[in-house]
This record gives C-alpha cells, sequence and structure tokens, in this order.
C-alpha cells in the first residue's frame, strides 16, 4: 500500500497516511478536525536499483543469448574501437 502526504489548508498540519490506492482520500484534518485536507503530489517511495532488470525479465530466451554472447565477444576485443580493420 501507498503512503500519501496530506496538508491541512486550514492549520498547515502536514502528515502520511498508509492507504490502498482505491480507497477514498481523505477530508478530515487529524490536527484540526476541518474538513480542509488535500493530497500533496510527491514523488514514488521506491527506486529501480541493479543492472540489466529488464534484460532478463523481459526478453525471449534467444535474446538472453544473442546478448550474452555479444558481451563476450566484446571483452575478447583488443580494446580498440575501430574494430579488426585498422592498423593497431
Amino acid at each position: 500500500m501507498p503512503i500519501y502526504e496530506y496538508q491541512c489548508q486550514a492549520c498547515g498540519d502536514e502528515h502520511e497516511a498508509l492507504q490502498k490506492m482505491s480507497a477514498e482520500p481523505l477530508v478530515e484534518c487529524p490536527a484540526c478536525n476541518k474538513p480542509e485536507l488535500t493530497k500533496k503530489i510527491s514523488a514514488a517511495g521506491f527506486r529501480l536499483k541493479g543492472n540489466g532488470w529488464y534484460e532478463t525479465d523481459f526478453k525471449g530466451g534467444s535474446a538472453k543469448k544473442e546478448a550474452g554472447s555479444a558481451k563476450a565477444t566484446s571483452k575478447k576485443t583488443s580494446g580498440h574501437s575501430c574494430g579488426s580493420g585498422c592498423s593497431h
């Protein structure tokens, strides 16, 4: 369940509430009991972290093998960006 932030327009009190996404927004301020609460817009409380989650979760089996072989091939090169046709 997400945590929503609210601010009272009457007294300025700010607080958070753990609610279902389908729940109706809160209206009554717990500090002054007036029906003046508004939901604040804030950043999400999660972060996608790590490397390649989209590669492992959404690609088919053959795409995984191709990505793995491309990585192995790039490691075998001599480190030059001009490829095998240069004079280095």
